[in-house]
């Protein structure tokens, strides 16, 4: 799996920024099995004892016995505990090393690159953060139902302040392709588009058949997150059929809040 590759560069980070004692209790909580041979036996005395390279080899031993989905679950647990604790450089650092695996760090997780530009996460409605980072997670660890909820979080957390704001009513009493639609009416999003293509010279036939085109994708786009959050626990989130719908979704979720974020 892709996200695998993360193991390298957070274990570098691991090695090189905590202690001995700090790196066994981490990957303990993680879940890894502290009394395997590999690992049990490593211990740190006065005057001797093992080393941490020996300790990480010996990790890297344990995880060779991991699946690819409890493996994927561990290295994003130690992400969790990692990150948080690098200062300010050496948080560079890693993302510099993650990036060229394709991989990037939003909050405390790393995440696929390929899921959403997390260089351009503080551009979107701090309303939406948290769930589209919760939402790559959940994809990225196979929670296909979890990452598709989260992805629809972000959206009406988005769609609930522009009622607040504009006095829309209850955003509760509508659906959630009802709640996207008069939440873009609301912004203007399409008569700003309109007034964008005109200022580049477009002629009116093509601006309103692209315009026209555009606000009925993003209409169809949140009937079908709307249908499939109502149908997903049918699925069980496994079915290899989903992912790609739900991967799409999250997609759609990143822009329409974008859209939202216009002024």
């Amino acid at each position: 799996m892709e996200f695998s590759r993360a193991w390298n560069p957070l274990r570098a980070a691991l090695e090189d920024n905590f202690s001995f004692n700090q790196i066994k209790r981490m990957v303990g909580l993680a879940g890894l099995d502290l009394t395997l041979p590999s690992i049990a036996n490593l211990e740190q005395r006065a005057g001797g004892g093992a080393s941490k390279g020996q300790l990480m080899t010996g990790i890297d031993r344990a995880l060779s016995f991991l699946d690819d989905e409890q493996k994927q679950r561990f290295i994003a647990i130690v992400a969790e505990e990692v990150i948080p604790k690098l200062h300010s450089d050496i948080r560079r650092g890693l993302e510099s090393h993650l990036s060229r695996l394709g991989l990037g760090i939003a909050g405390n997780a790393v995440v696929p690159l390929k899921i959403f530009d997390v260089s351009e996460l503080a551009e979107l409605p701090v309303e939406s953060r948290d769930d589209l980072v919760k939402a790559a997670q959940r994809l990225r660890g196979g929670d296909l139902s979890g990452a598709l909820s989260a992805a629809c979080g972000a959206v009406d957390a988005t769609t609930s302040v522009v009622y607040k704001s504009s006095g829309l009513g209850d955003p509760g009493k509508a659906s959630f392709q009802e709640k996207c639609k008069r939440a873009l009416e609301a912004k203007g999003v399409f008569e700003k588009l309109e007034q964008e293509l005109r200022s580049l010279g477009w002629e009116d036939s093509d601006i309103t058949k692209f315009k026209n085109n555009f606000e009925e994708a993003l209409n169809q786009a949140a009937y079908v997150m709307q249908t499939l959050r109502s149908r997903m626990g049918d699925v069980h989130g496994t079915k290899p059929v989903m992912k790609p719908l739900v991967f799409d979704s999250l997609k759609w979720a990143e822009l329409i809040v974008r859209a939202l974020q216009a002024e």
